[in-house]
Parts: C-alpha cells; structure tokens; sequence
C-alpha cells in the first residue's frame, strides 16, 4: 500500500470520555502516528514512498441531530468542544509524524466542518500545513449522509478546506457504493478516493466480499477513471 492510517479514529475527548481516559488522547495520536510512521520508513523507498494518514474519526456525538427524539433543539456537544477535541488529536498527530491528515466516515458535515477548523488552527499554531483528505459516508441506499446530505450537498459543504482528495468510505459495499461514487467524480475539482467496506455484515458480523470481487469493482472504478486513490474499509483486513 501507498498509504496507512493511524488506529485514532476514536482517540479523541468526546469519544474517550465513555472510558474515562481523556486524558491519554494526546499520546494515543502520538504514538499511534509514530508507529505508522516507523511502519512507513521501513517499506519505503526512493521509488516507492510510504505515507501515514493522521486518521480523525466522526465522534460518537452529532452537531446536527438530537440524541433527544422529544427534544430536537436539543444538542449534548456545542461546535467549540468538539473542535477543541479534533485540536488535541491532530497536535498528537502531526508531532507523531503524520504526513497527511485524513477528515473520514463524515456522516455529520458539521463535525468534518469542526475538525476542518481545527486542522487549520493547529497548521496555524504548528507553522506547518500537511495534506488533508476528507471522506464522507453515505449510510443507506437514499444516497445521503445520516445528517441528510447528497454527495453534490457534501462537496459543497466541505470543498472549501482545498483538500488534496475528497471521497466515500465505509458503510456500503463497492457495488452500492459505485454511483455515489461515479457521481463525486463528476462534481469534485481535487482527486477522488473511496475505500468501502466489504459489503454489508451478513447475519453472523462477517462480510461477505472476497479480495477477488472487491479487486473486480475497484479495478472498474479506475479503468472507468472514477478514482485516483481506492482502500478497503470495514471487513478487508486479512
């Protein structure tokens, strides 16, 4: 692989507080990053680089939607705290030594919104700027976000970070994912990546995909030109 991302999708305060250990998200980034890193510089070459992505999960909280069905003005996060948190992790990150920063499974725009102004802060604060990726995730067949989004209202909503790729991830399989994909191509003015997952969890949490027939779809989205980077996400580790 070209790129590999850090195991902090969840490092972050709103996530870690369900486990009291908010006080480790610094280090967790640190660490997490450094051993990608170390991972990165061992398969690496002149011809070949390795990248690690600095990966920033969605939270487990949401800024658009009411966990309260009885009180939907209701929100258990403001913007602030939440952008506070993405601070902390990409601080970690990037002193870990990431080379990009990847924004993924955006099914808030607001919270990717959060992250994106963190980001920025700390390459501000840091005298820094890396790349950063952001990639969204359509939860069902409507084609739309949790929060309600098309692919076109998604681009939109985030196409002002200039990131060096935009893209889908997660929540799909490659056959149900390839419109929304298709669709993204079209609109986007930067590379586009997708990484889904290997179908939908069958009855017993597996899934279903083979290497052989996620390799057939994705080989198609790049004969077809859809796509510049492509991965795998849930159930496609060996």
């Amino acid at each position: 692989c070209d790129i590999i991302e850090t195991n902090t999708f969840n490092a972050n305060r709103i996530s870690q507080a369900d486990y009291e250990t908010e006080e480790f998200c610094y280090d967790l980034n640190k660490k997490a990053a450094s051993i990608a890193k170390r991972a990165c510089i061992k398969f690496s070459s002149k011809e070949k680089p390795r990248f690690v992505a600095g990966a920033l999960g969605p939270t487990n909280k949401t800024l658009s939607i009411s966990p309260k069905v009885e009180d939907p003005g209701y929100r258990d996060v403001t913007f602030d705290e939440m952008r506070e948190s993405y601070e902390e992790q990409v601080r970690g990150l990037i002193d870990g030594g990431a080379d990009i920063i990847l924004v993924e499974t955006i099914f808030d725009t607001l919270n990717a919104k959060a992250a994106i102004v963190a980001v920025k802060n700390v390459f501000r604060e840091k005298k820094v700027e890396l790349p950063i990726m952001i990639s969204g995730t359509i939860t069902d067949l409507s084609g739309r976000t949790l929060s309600g989004q098309t692919v076109e209202a998604f681009w939109t909503s985030i196409k002002h970070a200039k990131p060096v790729c935009v893209g889908l991830n997660c929540a799909l399989g490659p056959k149900d994912l390839r419109p929304y994909v298709e669709k993204l191509s079209e609109i986007a003015t930067t590379n586009v990546h997708c990484y889904p997952n290997a179908g939908l969890p069958n009855e017993f949490g597996g899934y279903d995909e083979t290497p052989e027939s996620m390799c057939e779809h994705i080989e198609e989205w790049c004969t077809s030109g859809l796509v510049n980077i492509v991965g795998g996400c849930c159930g496609t580790d060996p």
